[in-house]
C-alpha cells in the first residue's frame, strides 16, 4: 500500500509542480551517505523522499512530528524523530551512518524566513567529518515561493511553482585539526556553511541580463513597484519594461551605424531610464559603455578611443546640470544623441508596436545571445593611470549577483539606497542590478556627494540596505541624525579601505556594523565580503563561492602575496587605448583566464582575506618596500577626522621619498613619529614632507585621485 501511495504521490506532484531533477547523474554509493539540503518550505522533505535517487532516513524534530498533517506526509518516507537539544542526537545519527543507512538532514534546522540560507548548525558537519561519510548536497529551487513556505511581506507566492532539485557532486568534510572537540566541531560547521553557499551559487540558472529581467517580471508580477529616483515616481516592472523597449527602439533607429556586437556610450546619471537602456541595449546586442562623467576631457576621450565609441547617449538636462558641455565639446569622432530629442520622435507606429505587441511578448525582443556575450563595458577608475575598458559578459554579472545572494540574506522586503554612480562596478552590480533582479525596492540617488540629503532619503524611504565607500559613509555618518538609519539592516563598504574611525562612528552613533568587502571592476566587482554569518574586523571577509585564488610572492614584500583569481565573475577582457576595440582576455602568471588583481593580500587559517597593500601603492625607500597605505594609517591615527593621501617622489639619495597630503594643517612629523612608535610601525614609513590641502582630490567613485596627488608631489 505504501509503495502504491508513493507512486501516486510521485505522479501527482510531478504533474502539479513540474519537478525537474538536474545535476549529478552518476551512481551514488549509499553505504555511508549524509544528504544535506536547503530548507525552503514544508514540502521539502516529501520532495526529497520522492525524487532523490537514494531513499534516506530523514532526521525530523519531535515538534514537527507531533503535527497530524506532517505525520501523514512523513508516513511516505523513513524518518527518525529527535530532540536537537539532546547531546545524544548526533550519536544516533553517527551510528545510523556507520551501519550503512543513508541519512537526510536539513543543516539549517528550520525553514528559511528570508528566502536565503539561515544559520548552519555544526552537528551535521561534525557527523560527516567524524564518520567520513560522503556528503551529498541537494538544492531545492522555487519551493520558497509555494504556499507551503514561511516567507512573509512582499514575497511572491505561487500556487504551483515549477520546482527544481539540483544534485551537486559528492564531497567530504575532513576532520579539522584542532586541540579541542568544540573547536573541531566549529571548524567543521564553517566548512559545511561554505559548501552550502557554494551549492546555492552552483544552482544558479544560465541566462542573460534581459532574460533575468523577464524572469523577475514573471515571478513578481508586472504591477510590482520597485524602483524610484529623484523624480519621486515609483516605477513598476511594467513601467521599467515599457521604458526599456521604447528607449532601446529609439536609440537603435537613430544609430544605424552601430551594429550587433558594437558599443554605445552612455553618459547618464542614476535614473530609471539609464537602467532601462542598459537592459534594452544588451537585449539587442548593442553593448552599453558606461562613461564616467566626473572624469576630465582626456580620460573621457581615452575611454571613447579604447571602446571605439562613435555614439554617446546623454541628456540636455544632465549636461547642463553637471556642466559637461565644455568637456563634451572637446571629444573627437563622437556623435551625441540626446534623450529629449529621441522622445520627440515617438510616433503612432512606435506606440502601436509597444502596446500591441512588444509589451506582451517581451522575450521576443531579445536577439539570440549566450552568457558569454558581452553585456556592458565599464572603465577602471584611472586612479593610477589611464582608464581601461573592462568588458563584462552576462555570465560575469549574473554570477556575481548569485555569489552575493549566496552569502548575504536579501529579500523582497528590503529596500536599497544606491547613490554610487552606475558607471562604477559596485554601483551597477550590487547597487542596481541586485535589487532589480531580486525584487527588492531600489531608490536611485544621482550623487554620493550630497552628505546631508542622503541620510534624509534613507530615513524617508525606509531603506534597509546601503552601499558606499569609506569616505562617503564617514560623511553620511557625520551629518546624519542618530535615527536616520534606524531601518538599515546591511551597510556594506567597498572600493577603498574602511577606516577605523568610520567603523567606530557607525557603531557608536547608529549601533550598526559596517560589513567591509573587496573587489575590482574586472571581477564584476565583488571578490570577498564580510557577512552576518562570517565577519572578522580588519579583514575584507571570505572569498565568494566559485572563486579560485593563488598568492604569488612579491619581491621586497614579506607578508602575503600577489592575489590572482579565476572564476565565472571574471571579465572577458580589456579594451585599451593602445589597441582600440581589441579585446585582450585576462591572463597572468597562473595562466589564461586568471586575473592579477595588483593587490598583495594574506589569507588566514579561517579563509578571511586581509589586504596588505596595492603593489602600485608601495614605495622603495632606502632599499625597503614601504606601504603607502601604512603611511596613511599612521596619519589617520595621528589625526583622526581628517583626510590623508600618501604618495612618493623621486629622491637621488634614497631612491624614493614619501609625501603625505593631509587636510590637517597642524599635523607635524613629530606627531607622526610618535604615532608610528605606538603602532609599531618602522620610522621609515614616516614621511619627511607633509603638504596641507583644503581637500584631497577625489574620483567620482569616492576614491582618492592618486594620479593628481602624484603630479602634485612632483611639483613640491
Amino acid at each position: 500500500m505504501r509503495a502504491f501511495i508513493r507512486h501516486v504521490l510521485h505522479w501527482l506532484i510531478q504533474r502539479l509542480f513540474r519537478v525537474r531533477v538536474t545535476g549529478w547523474d552518476q551512481p551514488i554509493d549509499t553505504s555511508r551517505v549524509l544528504i544535506v539540503a536547503n530548507h525552503a518550505s514544508f514540502l521539502d522533505g516529501l520532495l526529497l523522499g520522492l525524487f532523490l535517487p537514494v531513499e534516506p532516513l530523514f532526521i525530523v524534530h519531535t515538534s514537527i512530528a507531533r503535527s497530524g498533517w506532517f505525520r501523514l506526509l512523513l508516513s511516505q518516507v523513513n524518518y527518525l524523530t529527535v530532540d536537537t537539544t539532546s547531546p545524544l542526537t548526533m550519536k544516533k545519527v553517527i551510528r545510523l551512518l556507520e551501519s550503512g543507512q543513508p541519512v537526510m538532514i536539513f543543516p539549517e534546522g528550520r525553514i528559511t524566513i528570508t528566502g536565503s540560507m539561515m544559520k548552519i548548525y555544526d552537528g551535521p558537519a561534525f557527523v560527516a567529518a567524524r564518520t567520513g561519510a560522503t556528503l551529498l548536497r541537494v538544492h531545492l529551487a522555487s519551493t520558497e515561493y509555494s504556499l507551503f513556505s514561511r516567507l512573509t511581506g512582499k514575497a511572491p507566492r505561487r500556487l504551483l511553482p515549477q520546482v527544481t532539485l539540483t544534485i551537486l557532486p559528492p564531497t567530504h568534510i575532513p576532520m579539522p585539526e584542532a586541540p579541542m572537540a568544540r573547536q573541531r566541531r566549529r571548524l567543521a560547521g564553517e566548512h559545511l556553511r561554505r559548501l552550502m553557499q557554494e551549492m546555492s551559487f552552483a544552482a544558479r540558472p544560465s541566462q542573460t541580463l534581459y532574460g533575468a529581467l523577464c524572469d523577475a517580471i514573471a515571478l513578481h508580477g508586472r504591477g510590482y513597484r520597485l524602483i524610484e529616483d529623484l523624480k519621486q515616481i515609483e516605477y513598476s516592472y511594467q513601467d521599467l519594461l515599457k521604458m526599456t523597449l521604447m528607449l532601446t527602439r529609439l536609440v537603435e533607429r537613430a544609430t544605424p551605424e552601430v551594429t550587433e556586437g558594437q558599443r554605445i556610450g552612455l553618459l547618464l546619471p542614476n535614473l530609471t531610464p539609464t537602467v532601462a537602456l542598459i537592459f534594452g541595449l544588451t537585449a539587442r546586442q548593442r553593448i552599453p559603455a558606461m562613461l564616467n562623467y566626473t572624469s576630465g576631457s582626456d580620460a573621457l576621450q581615452a575611454a571613447c578611443d579604447a571602446a571605439t565609441l562613435s555614439v554617446i547617449v546623454t541628456s540636455h538636462a544632465f549636461v547642463e546640470q553637471a556642466k559637461l558641455a565644455e568637456r563634451l565639446a572637446t571629444l573627437r569622432n563622437v556623435r551625441l544623441l540626446y534623450l529629449e530629442e529621441l522622445r520627440e520622435q515617438i510616433n503612432w507606429r512606435d506606440k502601436l508596436w509597444l502596446l500591441g505587441n512588444a509589451l506582451w511578448r517581451p522575450r521576443a525582443f531579445e536577439r539570440p545571445a549566450t552568457p558569454e556575450t558581452a553585456a556592458v563595458v565599464l572603465f577602471t577608475s584611472g586612479s593610477e593611470g589611464k582608464p581601461k575598458g573592462v568588458v563584462l559578459p552576462h555570465r560575469a554579472l549574473l554570477a556575481n549577483l548569485a555569489q552575493i545572494r549566496a552569502v548575504i540574506d536579501l529579500s523582497q522586503n528590503d529596500r536599497f539606497l544606491n547613490a554610487l554612480p552606475i558607471f562604477h562596478a559596485f554601483g551597477l552590480t550590487a547597487g542596481t542590478l541586485l535589487p532589480i533582479l531580486s525584487g527588492s525596492g531600489l531608490f536611485l540617488y544621482p550623487s554620493p556627494l550630497h552628505y546631508r540629503l542622503i541620510p534624509e532619503v534613507a530615513y524617508d524611504r525606509n531603506c534597509t540596505v546601503l552601499f558606499g565607500t569609506s569616505t562617503f559613509l564617514g560623511q553620511y555618518g557625520r551629518f546624519a541624525n542618530p535615527y536616520d538609519f534606524f531601518k538599515l539592516r546591511h551597510v556594506i563598504a567597498g572600493a577603498e579601505k574602511l577606516t577605523d574611525p568610520v567603523r567606530m562612528l557607525w557603531s557608536e552613533k547608529f549601533g550598526l556594523r559596517i560589513l567591509e568587502g573587496y573587489g575590482t571592476t574586472e571581477t564584476a566587482p565583488v571578490l570577498a565580503t564580510n557577512t552576518p554569518l562570517a565577519c572578522r574586523f580588519g579583514s575584507v571577509g571570505e572569498l565568494l563561492p566559485g572563486i579560485e585564488y593563488r598568492l604569488l610572492p612579491v619581491s621586497g614584500i614579506e607578508r602575503g602575496g600577489m592575489l590572482h583569481v579565476r572564476g565565472p565573475n571574471v571579465m572577458a577582457g580589456y579594451l585599451k587605448v593602445d589597441a582600440p576595440g581589441v579585446l585582450q582576455p585576462p591572463e597572468s602568471e597562473c595562466g589564461p583566464g586568471w586575473y592579477e588583481t595588483g593587490d598583495v593580500v594574506e589569507v588566514d587559517a579561517d579563509g578571511f582575506v586581509h589586504i596588505v597593500g596595492r603593489v602600485k601603492r608601495f614605495a622603495k625607500v632606502a632599499g625597503e618596500m614601504v606601504s603607502l597605505e601604512t603611511v596613511e594609517r599612521v596619519a589617520q591615527a595621528a589625526a583622526p577626522g581628517f583626510a590623508h593621501g600618501a604618495t612618493s617622489q623621486p629622491d637621488v639619495a634614497r631612491g624614493e621619498a614619501l609625501v603625505l597630503f593631509t587636510t590637517d594643517a597642524t599635523l607635524t612629523r613629530e606627531r607622526l613619529q610618535q604615532q608610528a612608535r605606538e603602532l609599531g610601525v618602522a620610522e621609515l614609513a614616516v614621511p619627511r614632507k607633509i603638504v596641507p590641502l583644503a581637500s584631497l582630490p577625489l574620483l567620482g567613485t569616492g576614491k582618492t585621485d592618486y594620479v593628481t596627488l602624484k603630479r602634485l608631489a612632483e611639483e613640491v
